[in-house]
């Protein structure tokens, strides 16, 4: 029995060996449309591209990501997008001389950070896929999107509109794209299925609409937003 097990665990470890060692580097572009217009963007970054295993049996790779952190500074988040895997803890620190209060009600995550000083952190575990759409119920102008992926085969598009996923094992994948002025229904009609081959490495051009206008939201109560007042301890130095 002992001898079998050996066997055994030997040739799943070989069948993984040999999984990982047939990876590949998917390449594509990102092309920003406008209707029926293919407008040439000068700028298309903030498209995420990810991919989702159909096989139970995919390898997963570590995730790899930056630091786990959303800085409230200048009356902005510092990033604005931050992909992270489900399960992370990001820290939310302020570091401007004044109050924020850091929500979301939207979709991913839904938690309200309260009212925080200057130089405190506050902290959030993204537990379940989805995208976050995140705001500071004092100042309007901020806002910031989290994305909680459960694969780590990702990949976030530069300015020219490059992606690159590497590392990603054959098989087949749901491809998946988000881009923050594209509506959720169009998203869905972009998810499709690719064979990923040793002999494919590229995802070819990824047309993906820029539809709206970034539109003014609500409080956390669902209100318009009051406007400022400049000697507001909540607004500037407290």
């Amino acid at each position: 029995m002992g001898k079998l097990r050996s066997v055994l665990a030997a040739a799943v470890m070989l069948v993984s060996v040999q999984i990982f060692a047939q990876q590949v580097t998917l390449s594509g572009r990102v092309k920003l449309v406008s209707g029926e217009k293919q407008a040439d963007f000068q700028h298309a970054g903030g498209v995420v591209v990810w991919l989702t295993p159909l096989d139970s049996h995919t390898p997963m790779k570590p995730f790899h990501t930056g630091p786990l952190r959303l800085v409230q500074h200048n009356k902005s988040f510092e990033p604005h997008l931050l992909v992270v895997p489900v399960g992370a803890v990001v820290e939310f620190p302020n570091r401007d001389p004044f109050f924020h209060n850091v929500f979301s009600l939207f979709e991913g995550k839904r938690f309200d950070l309260g009212l925080y000083e200057a130089g405190s952190s506050r902290y959030v575990s993204f537990d379940r896929p989805g995208v976050s759409y995140i705001f500071c119920n004092i100042h309007a102008e901020m806002s910031a999107v989290v994305i909680a992926l459960d694969t780590p085969y990702y990949s976030i598009s530069s300015a020219k509109g490059e992606v690159v996923i590497p590392d990603v094992p054959v098989g087949k994948y749901a491809m998946h794209l988000w881009y923050e002025t594209a509506l959720p229904e169009t998203l869905k009609t972009l998810t499709r299925e690719i064979n990923v081959t040793e002999a494919s490495s590229t995802l070819g051009v990824l047309q993906v609409p820029a539809e709206r206008l970034a539109s003014a939201h609500k409080n956390k109560y669902g209100m318009d937003y009051e406007p400022s007042e400049p000697n507001s301890p909540g607004y500037n130095n407290p």
